[in-house]
């Protein structure tokens, strides 16, 4: 019996021509022009994580200010929202690190305040020099940072679980620490002023008024373009995209997975401490009590900011957009008189709108 398939062998010149003109991918061709406008947005998003945040962050300031007017778009109003999202930007950064590599860190909150506490109550309460009580601060919120990673990477745990755990031992430590009082503006002005260098003021004067901009804010974008630079532009920063996305290939590609992760950990222990020093300026104190909802916070600014909870796909940039999104939702919402229970109502519907929209995002590499 002959076979009727279509072997090299059978072909005659007309069908080796077909090939050679392309005509057999009219097929692959015309699937490939069979995408809905519905799966371009899809794969668009999915190429430009952060351009959703954007538009949202353009649409809501947009509506704000037809809802309340001009004060939205006030020089002052801005600079306020800017200051009001310094923290949760700063501690958001270093929140984005951990998520890229398919983790979360619960005690990113708890990390700030134990650093801003040992910084304060070394230099006010136990009379250490600032040049060594500074230092000290920073130092706590690397080794919490170390901690963390070294239990998710060499103990093998799960990151929730270590950091849930870490956020009360954490906490703890705060109130042992502090023994519950809060160091005030006037003992910190009178010995250790340096710590409030981040709440000094900046006016900028434009024809439609002053805006205020604290060094913290500053502070919160050159650190933001650090960390942008260190994952677009250097190799570390692709093995952090690499070891979230994919950790078995990583490591068939030669990357040490579990020295990315241990540093990304301990990076963001520095970047906490460094919001310690950020949160001092902020209130002017230093209070056991501030900071208590900046885990949640965080991980608002980055989930809404478009990095995906599942890792490998997410920018710093996304970061800052999401936590500005809180931040002219919360504005917005005052101004035009509602109340904050509205505004966290508001920012909990935020949440679940972008879990949903990464989810229907990452079904194109389905």
């Amino acid at each position: 019996m002959t076979s009727t398939s279509d072997t090299p062998s059978q072909r005659g010149p007309a069908d080796y021509e077909r090939v050679l003109t392309g005509a057999e991918t009219t097929v692959a061709a015309f699937d490939e022009e069979k995408r809905s406008p519905l799966k371009l947005v899809q794969h668009f998003l999915h190429e430009h994580a952060t351009a959703v945040p954007f538009i949202v962050l353009i649409l809501s300031a947009l509506i704000f200010s037809a809802l309340v007017g001009g004060r939205f778009f006030a020089p002052f109003n801005l600079s306020l929202v800017l200051q009001q999202v310094t923290i949760i930007g700063v501690v958001g950064i270093a929140q984005t690190l951990v998520i890229l590599t398919a983790g979360i860190d619960l005690s990113v909150g708890a990390i700030m305040v134990l650093a801003s506490i040992i910084m304060a109550r070394s230099a006010v309460v136990w009379g250490i020099p600032i040049e060594v009580a500074f230092p000290l601060g920073i130092v706590t919120g690397v080794l919490c940072g170390f901690i963390n990673g070294a239990l998710v990477t060499y103990v093998r745990l799960p990151p929730f679980i270590v950091t849930l755990g870490t956020w009360s031992i954490f906490g703890a430590l705060v109130l042992f620490i502090s023994r519950s009082e809060t160091i005030r503006q006037q003992d910190i002005e009178a010995t250790a002023s340096f710590l409030q260098l981040m709440g000094t003021r900046i006016q900028i004067v434009t024809p439609w008024g002053n805006a205020p901009i604290t060094y913290g804010s500053i502070l919160m974008i050159l650190l933001a373009a650090l960390v942008w630079y260190t994952l677009n532009r250097t190799a570390f920063g692709r093995h952090i995209y690499a070891t979230g996305d994919d950790p078995d290939a990583a490591r068939l590609a030669g990357i040490n997975t579990d020295r990315t992760l241990l540093a990304v950990y301990v990076i963001a222990g520095l970047i906490c401490a460094i919001g310690g020093w950020v949160l001092i300026g902020r209130i002017g104190a230093a209070s056991p009590l501030a900071g208590q909802t900046a885990n949640l916070d965080s991980i608002t600014a980055v989930v809404i900011g478009g990095t995906s909870l599942f890792g490998g796909r997410g920018s710093i940039v996304g970061t800052l957009v999401g936590a500005l999104i809180v931040g002219v939702f919360r504005n917005g919402l005052a101004l035009y008189g509602l109340d904050n229970l509205w505004q966290e109502f508001a920012v909990g519907l935020l949440i679940i709108v972008a879990v949903a929209l990464d989810q229907w995002i990452r079904k194109v590499a389905a």
